[in-house]
């Protein structure tokens, strides 16, 4: 890797925790600066302005996240430890945090909302990827009879997700990780008692 691959990583490691924790309106470019080590030049010869660095940032940090999950996931076969192992992973955004500051997807989707199309279209399809990713764990159990046949799946979906994200803004609210702990243990019962196939009887 070049000297200058090596400082765009630098800087895009830096960067990512100050925007997931202060947000892309209040990271300014001295807390940027302050965070790198470098001067302004420094910064912007590598990302032609703060919002290319924001998205580089925001990318990086849902790389992490990925990386996590796939951590979650591995060796995971059956849908049902698929999805008990999801929950450890919301957990591990608070508990052992890939990146400081909470759920980049949550923290960015809540502030740009209406103030940014291009930060907010990214925030969008990482969530419809993060969806996406239960979607396929869910289909593939019914293929494969290991979950219920009349599940319905999108609602399931919206209420993992909502549950869990909640909890984490909860949890990073009140400095308390017992919000996300209650979730993902509400969680739990719907995926063994709603998702789980009957117990022959």
């Amino acid at each position: 890797m070049s000297k200058g691959s090596e400082t765009r990583k630098m800087i895009l490691a830096r960067a990512a925790p100050v925007f997931n924790q202060q947000g892309y309106v209040g990271s300014s470019l001295t807390d940027l600066m302050r965070a790198t080590g470098l001067e302004k030049g420094g910064i912007y010869n590598h990302f032609s302005n703060k919002e290319q660095l924001a998205l580089e940032a925001f990318e990086y940090s849902l790389s992490l996240l990925e990386q996590s999950m796939r951590q979650a996931l591995q060796g995971k076969k059956h849908a049902l430890d698929r999805l008990l192992a999801l929950l450890k992973y919301f957990q591990g955004i608070i508990e052992d945090p890939p990146v400081e500051g909470g759920c980049p997807i949550l923290n960015l989707a809540v502030e740009v909302d209406d103030t940014n199309p291009i930060l907010r279209t990214q925030a969008r399809q990482a969530m419809d990827k993060l969806q996406e990713t239960l979607r396929r764990i869910i289909i593939r159990g019914i293929e494969r009879q290991e979950l219920r046949a009349d599940i319905d799946i999108e609602t399931w979906i919206t209420t993992c997700i909502a549950t869990m994200e909640g909890a984490i803004m909860l949890s990073k609210l009140y400095q308390d990780p017992v919000y996300i702990r209650r979730a993902a243990s509400s969680m739990e019962a719907s995926i063994k008692y709603t998702l789980a196939l009957p117990s022959p009887s």
